[in-house]
């Protein structure tokens, strides 16, 4: 639901006027990953010492992270895009559900409080309202590793028998490549006793910068980035100092945001090993793409319609989903966009009609037959991802748009308005 607030009587919901027929010009800079940032912040929990993480996004999730962890009894300095951390007096295992269920990334604390203090006691969590996306592997992995679980009421209370309160190494298959199951085994099972592996585990770029934190700290993890990954137990972890790797999903954000405007861009930071399926997709609609290092030139040319469907990485990011299809809306041709991960990720569907697209929905797949041009309407962003998309649409679009569901927004972009305006857009928040 948007937040709303009473101004001299009358209702006023915050929200975005974007000028549409937009060109832009220059440069977009990428933002440190909210996705791995909030797993390494959790990963804080692991040592006494302190942590210092740098190129961390100024966003409301990262925030909630904070709060999070202070409650915890963590000291925490925040300046600009550096977080120092240290979790030297632990003085609760117990999250209070006020701050846990606007976060799902606060579950990932629960790993690392059982390692270091063998209990843990955490609300299920909330986060964008994108379908089911149970604890269900989080749990099965931490009860190999041998720890006690009991859920009631919500709320999941997590032990590790006996007076050493120590996990101990053990042998985990995931019935599917869940990253916050694999996230969650891995930090849990880096203190355990003994040898553990993670089978069919989640190949994000965000696990490899998860265990590559992990390894900095003094663990011994290996085999992250593929489907097996293997975790030698130690019995204590040291600080160190880590760069958060760039935002993939923004950078495909920004991308795309090229490409519906027409307009020839650079981005970076970026890694673009990160963005291959998605860097295909927009070669195969239109766009020349060339790759320098850290950064990407696009170059649209006429963009037409191709097919996309959502898939476990390395294949299309269900998070850029939403702001593809908006791309597909102004392509020439017909594409067919199908929803492999999430069952309720089209919310964004009745708003770009709104605008103007011609998309049929079947289930979760979706016939966009592209239009000349969208129109201006007032939309609004019903999670992350389509809020993005709306503000992507509403650039192409004749007139001014109003886009609502900021308080999504904010949770995954660091200042998207003000970066776009430096790059020729026209967007003024309210």
């Amino acid at each position: 639901m948007p937040i709303a607030a009473t101004i001299s009587g009358k209702t006023f919901t915050p929200h975005l006027e974007v000028q549409g027929n937009c060109s832009l010009s220059g440069e977009l800079k990428v933002s440190g990953a909210k996705n791995s940032a909030l797993v390494l912040m959790a990963a804080s929990l692991l040592t006494e010492d302190e942590l210092i993480l740098e190129n961390v996004p100024n966003l409301t999730d990262i925030e909630g992270m904070r709060e999070i962890l202070s409650t915890l009894g963590v000291k925490i300095k925040h300046e600009k895009n550096r977080i120092q951390i240290q979790a030297i007096g632990l003085h609760h295992v117990a999250l209070p559900y006020e701050l846990v269920h606007v976060l799902r990334a606060s579950f990932f604390c629960i790993g690392p409080l059982l390692a270091r203090l063998g209990q843990a006691k955490i609300p299920l969590p909330g986060g964008c309202e994108i379908g089911a996306r149970p604890v269900t592997e989080h749990i099965k992995g931490l009860k190999a590793l041998g720890a006690f679980i009991n859920f009631e009421h919500g709320v999941v209370t997590a032990s590790v028998p006996g007076t050493r309160k120590r996990l101990r190494g053990a042998h985990v298959v995931l019935d599917c490549p869940s990253v916050g199951a694999t996230e969650t085994i891995l930090m849990a099972a880096v203190l355990a006793e003994g040898r553990s592996s993670i089978e069919n585990a989640a190949q994000e770029p965000e696990i490899q910068d998860l265990a590559n934190l992990l390894n900095r700290m003094g663990a011994k993890v290996s085999g992250a980035g593929g489907p097996k990954i293997t975790i030698e137990g130690v019995t204590k972890l040291r600080g160190c100092h880590y760069t958060v790797m760039p935002d993939r999903i923004e950078a495909g954000t920004f991308l795309i945001a090229a490409a519906i405007t027409r307009s020839f861009l650079h981005i970076s930071p970026i890694i673009p090993e990160h963005l291959s399926a998605v860097l295909q997709k927009l070669r195969d609609c239109g766009c020349n793409i060339l790759i320098n290092k850290d950064t990407i030139e696009i170059n649209p040319g006429e963009i037409k319609g191709v097919d996309i469907t959502t898939q476990p990485y390395p294949g299309f990011p269900t998070d850029l989903q939403a702001p593809f299809m908006a791309l597909m809306a102004t392509a020439k041709g017909t594409s067919v966009i199908t929803e492999k991960i999430y069952e309720n990720r089209m919310q964004h569907v009745a708003e770009l009609q709104r605008m103007g697209a011609s998309i049929r929905l079947q289930g979760n797949t979706a016939v966009v037959e592209g239009v000349a041009r969208l129109s201006a309407a007032p939309v609004h962003g019903g999670d992350l991802r389509s809020a993005a998309a709306m503000i992507l649409a509403s650039l192409s679009a004749n007139g001014i748009s109003k886009v609502e569901g900021l308080n999504h927004l904010d949770r995954g972009y660091s200042s998207i308005e003000k970066k776009l305006n430096q790059a020729g857009a026209n967007i003024l928040r309210y």
